[in-house]
């Protein structure tokens, strides 16, 4: 596997003189892409380097433990140090997700339970708020359905990153392990005998595609517009301000009324539309390359959740990696990183198991 990092130092260095030419940074796309493939491999380089210099550190050890037994504890512990740079350089070798460093377009639907699936896909929408802010990112609120009792139906958000990030930092490199069936177990505020009840929310997590990425054809396109429901503004309910996009190769419907204009939100349904289908895209893709690919759960049902978070007990367990905290109020609150770093961590492991 090493014997490849000899082949990107020559890449790094040619993307180096390349970023070093005015000329490049004429053209903006291209700069930002020699720019993320010159910060990609950066890290690779150096972990490397670190490898190759502490191997010639153990060899002088060596030589000099021959006459001076004072080296040879040296010697024990430069040989962990580089066994531990030799774990860092594999997993940097495996070859990451290309949207990584996507934002991304996160959908919370409330599935089984009635109303109290409502409330908890309200809290699912907080605590993916409450963490996005809390990580720097910036959250929009595309599109909502709310419930009576003020939880959602479903709700769509865009959350993106500000400024430049580091590799495996981006919202999709983060975020994509929160697709599946959430299963929440409480006693809901529509009990009166104070008994526990188990419902479910579902999340679907797609990267967020620019126009360039997904070509939509104008044949492809049904267009129907219909007056908005529910609380707004003054236009809200007066005109038909509501637009309702169907991808007719597809079949994919999506639909869009907080706006107040119609072509507000005609743009808000085609930025949804356009995430889903890049990501049913990349779904086919992968589906070909891999009859193992760990897919979202598309289906609201109990009985397949990736998540279960217990109110009684305070706990939260993630089932696909067994982790499991008794601070749910706390990771409610936007504290999702442990949660979300047990499953960086599965996968990692996954795929250095998959390379060895």
């Amino acid at each position: 596997m090493f014997e490849a990092v000899e082949e990107l130092i020559g890449e790094h260095a040619d993307l180096e003189k390349r970023l070093a030419d005015p000329a490049v940074h004429a053209d903006q796309r291209e700069a930002r892409r020699l720019n993320k493939r010159y910060a990609e491999l950066t890290p690779v380089i150096t972990a490397y380097r670190a490898w190759k210099q502490a191997g010639d550190d153990i060899e002088t050890a060596r030589e000099l433990a021959q006459d001076d037994p004072d080296f040879v504890d040296e010697v024990k512990e430069l040989e962990q140090g580089r066994e531990q740079l030799t774990d860092r350089l594999r997993l940097l070798l495996v070859p990451r997700d290309p949207s990584d460093d996507k934002d991304v377009i996160l959908e919370v639907k409330a599935g089984e339970g009635g109303e109290e699936s409502a409330l908890f896909a309200g809290d699912l929408l907080r605590m993916y708020l409450r963490y996005a802010e809390r990580i720097g990112w910036k959250a929009e609120i595309i599109d909502s359905n709310g419930s009576d009792l003020g939880g959602y139906k479903d709700v769509q958000v865009a959350i993106k990153t500000r400024g430049t990030i580091e590799p495996g930092q981006g919202v999709w490199a983060r975020l994509k392990y929160e697709g599946g069936v959430h299963r929440v177990q409480r006693v809901p505020a529509t009990e009166s005998q104070g008994r526990i009840h188990t419902s479910a929310a579902g999340v679907l997590v797609t990267p967020e595609a620019e126009e360039v990425e997904v070509e939509i054809g104008p044949n492809d396109l049904r267009i129907d517009v219909y007056r908005s429901s529910g609380p707004g503004g003054q236009s809200v309910n007066t005109t038909d301000s509501a637009v309702r996009i169907t991808h007719l190769p597809t079949g994919i419907v999506v639909s869009c009324q907080n706006e107040k204009s119609q072509l507000q939100n005609k743009e808000q349904a085609l930025r949804i539309l356009r995430s889903r289908l890049l990501a049913a895209a990349q779904e086919e893709a992968e589906r070909e390359a891999s009859d193992a690919r760990r897919s979202q759960v598309r289906t609201v049902d109990r009985s397949e959740r990736i998540r279960t978070y217990n109110f009684p007990e305070n706990r939260i367990s993630d089932h696909r990696v067994g982790f499991k905290a008794y601070n749910l109020d706390q990771v409610l609150d936007g504290e999702l990183d442990p949660v979300i770093q047990a499953c960086v961590d599965a996968d990692a492991a996954a795929k250095l198991a998959a390379a060895s």
